[in-house]
């Protein structure tokens, strides 16, 4: 039965949000992770993980990419067979779309490829992932009411840091309070 009412967080989560996993999460995709978060509405929503990079970079995954040393992250469990990007060159790429300031989901790819090869822009600026995050309607409003994503506002500095594996650690420990304590946990501890 609808009472009409909405979520709270209804006008939190949107496009150009980063969703924290909670401390606890124990989801061998989720755990520890931070989604930018770059299509909410109605019908779902869209995001990529951007702290878990694979070993990999684009060359090993497109032979005609231009070399690099461009980074590709692995970017969720859905559709493990696409390939998608963030950047921070929207001012250089047509048809991308701005996700944050600062940051930008996608764009022409043959343009991207022109400019990666002709060295006016460099992997620090580039960010691919393999697969992506998705939800169907009103899962991620579930998942939020349940406490399994923390809000968190989009930097550009944590989206392309050189450190992503202490991302969900310095995003967590900036919300403050007891998160900055729980941000301190190693992983893998389990309390009985």
């Amino acid at each position: 039965m609808t009472t009409g009412k909405t979520s709270p967080l209804g006008d939190q989560v949107r496009s150009g949000r980063v969703l924290i996993a909670e401390p606890f999460m124990a989801d061998p995709y989720f755990g520890r992770s931070v989604i930018m978060l770059c299509d909410h509405h109605e019908e779902g929503s869209l995001g990529f993980i951007v702290n878990k990079p694979l070993d990999a970079v684009i060359t090993d995954l497109m032979e005609d990419f231009p070399a690099g040393e461009f980074p590709v992250y692995y970017g969720g469990p859905v559709q493990t067979d696409t390939l998608h990007f963030l950047h921070t060159v929207g001012d250089l790429l047509e048809e991308s779309t701005s996700i944050a300031p600062g940051i930008f989901w996608g764009g022409s790819f043959d343009k991207l490829k022109f400019l990666a090869d002709n060295h006016l822009i460099h992997p620090g600026q580039v960010r691919f992932y393999v697969g992506y995050s998705g939800w169907s309607e009103g899962q991620l409003m579930e998942e939020m009411v349940m406490g399994s994503w923390i809000l968190g506002d989009a930097d550009v500095n944590h989206l392309f840091s050189k450190q992503p594996g202490k991302v969900w650690e310095r995003m967590l420990g900036q919300k403050g309070g007891v998160y900055g304590v729980l941000s301190q946990i190693p992983e893998g501890n389990i309390w009985n």
